[in-house]
């Protein structure tokens, strides 16, 4: 019960951070996405369960929060989280690197999934000038934090988490 808690609070937490307050780190325009950060963490410690949970209440948040569409960011969200979680069964996620590779391509696909949906509701939305100037550039920016995220992820939720085998 208190891990669901703790949980709860820190996906809220990561929502309202990167809703706010990550205006402030911005690089010519472009944010990290610490609410993807903490699906991927959550899906690689967890599994597909923990992590599409995480999905929809970071995602909803940000809908809610960014006055969009409802449902776009939860369904990005729960895709990458249920994708990853089902690949990093297969891999040795102990090593910082596959953790930064798994950030890379599903900031990615959450780019593109995100990209697709808004060309289809507006014809006129250019997917690949989104992906060159918004999509790769904020997916490089959220790899750079991965392991200081991670990290910290790991130290808060060390008592509650052990890694999957």
């Amino acid at each position: 019960m208190r891990k669901n808690i703790t949980w709860a609070i820190l996906m809220a937490a990561t929502a309202l951070i990167q809703t706010t307050w990550l205006d402030a780190v911005q690089v010519k325009g472009v944010t990290p996405n610490l609410v993807l950060l903490v699906v991927i963490y959550f899906a690689i410690i967890d599994g597909e369960e923990r992590a599409m949970f995480s999905g929809v209440l970071g995602g909803l948040f940000q809908d809610v929060a960014r006055d969009s569409v409802l449902g776009h960011h939860v369904l990005c969200y729960v895709a990458v989280g249920f994708l990853t979680a089902r690949v990093a069964v297969r891999l040795i996620t102990q090593h910082p690197a596959v953790k930064v590779g798994l950030v890379c391509i599903a900031g990615i696909f959450f780019g593109l999934c995100y990209s697709v949906i808004q060309a289809v509701q507006d014809p006129q939305w250019a997917v690949f000038a989104s992906l060159k100037q918004t999509v790769i550039p904020s997916t490089l920016y959220t790899a750079l934090l991965t392991p200081f995220v991670f990290f910290a992820m790991d130290r808060l939720f060390r008592r509650h988490y052990s890694p999957q085998s």
